[in-house]
Order: C-alpha cells, then sequence, then structure tokens
C-alpha cells in the first residue's frame, strides 16, 4: 500500500500527474447527467465504456445509446445536452452528426457521447472496438 505525504503540493502533483487513471468526482456526475438525460427521452442500450484503466484513450469514458429515428437522435442529444448544462455546467466542446442525426457524437473532453440509429450502431460496434474497456450495461428503463 503506498503511502503520501499530506504535504499540500505534494498531493495535488501527485492527483494532477496520475488523474488519467481514476475518474474525478465531477466526470462521474457528468455521466449520470448524461444517463439522465438519455432515459428521460428514452433512449435504450445504454452502455459506459470507462478508460480510465488503459493508457494512451482519448477521453475518460464513451456513453453509448441508441435511438429509434433520427428526430429522437436529435431530442436524445438536446435532452443530453439539457441535463449536462443543469446538472454540471458541463457543455459540449463539440457536437457532430445533428444534420443526419443518424450518429450524433458529443464531446464533453472527458466523456463522448455517441447516439446512434440501431443499424449504424450494429455497423460501427463501438463498444466491442473498446473491448478492453470496463463496460456497463445500464437496463433500460421501460
Amino acid at each position: 500500500m503506498l503511502v503520501f505525504p499530506v504535504v499540500r503540493g505534494i498531493r495535488r502533483i501527485f492527483a494532477t500527474s496520475f488523474s488519467h487513471i481514476t475518474m474525478n468526482l465531477q466526470t462521474e456526475q457528468l455521466i449520470k447527467d448524461i444517463q439522465a438525460g438519455i432515459q428521460e427521452k428514452k433512449g435504450h442500450d445504454i452502455v459506459i465504456a470507462d478508460f480510465t484503466g488503459l493508457e494512451d484513450t482519448i477521453c475518460k469514458a464513451f456513453v453509448i445509446c441508441t435511438g429509434n429515428s433520427p428526430s429522437h437522435v436529435q431530442a436524445l442529444a438536446e435532452s443530453i445536452g439539457e441535463f449536462a448544462r443543469k446538472g454540471t455546467g458541463a457543455k459540449p466542446t463539440a457536437v457532430d452528426g445533428m444534420r443526419n442525426a443518424q450518429w450524433v457524437a458529443m464531446d464533453y473532453t472527458d466523456v463522448i457521447v455517441h447516439i446512434f440509429l440501431p443499424e449504424l450502431r450494429e455497423f460501427y460496434d463501438l463498444e466491442h472496438l473498446w473491448a478492453d474497456a470496463e463496460i456497463t450495461e445500464v437496463p433500460d428503463l421501460d
């Protein structure tokens, strides 16, 4: 077991140097807010891929879900944005795919959200592409 001194500066340096190893509370809350936004609009097949145990990843987690139609995908993206803003004050740095609404990606830096139509989700199969990640399947509410 590692023991770290309580010295203010050392603890801060340690936490900063290894922040990629664990998810901080703000990131965990953001994921909960994203999940709530998806569930509010009846998104389904929610999967959370936690990358904190992996090296050289672009973010700490993916949240992946499915919408039934392009308008449903857009509604899910809008709901996620609203829940994230209200919950943690987070705004995505980028949102792509809203025009076609077949696959919308929302980049919250530490978390990237992917909202798919069923056929595209099956085709790209992101959760299996990142099989080394810790995968959590969230049960549908209905």
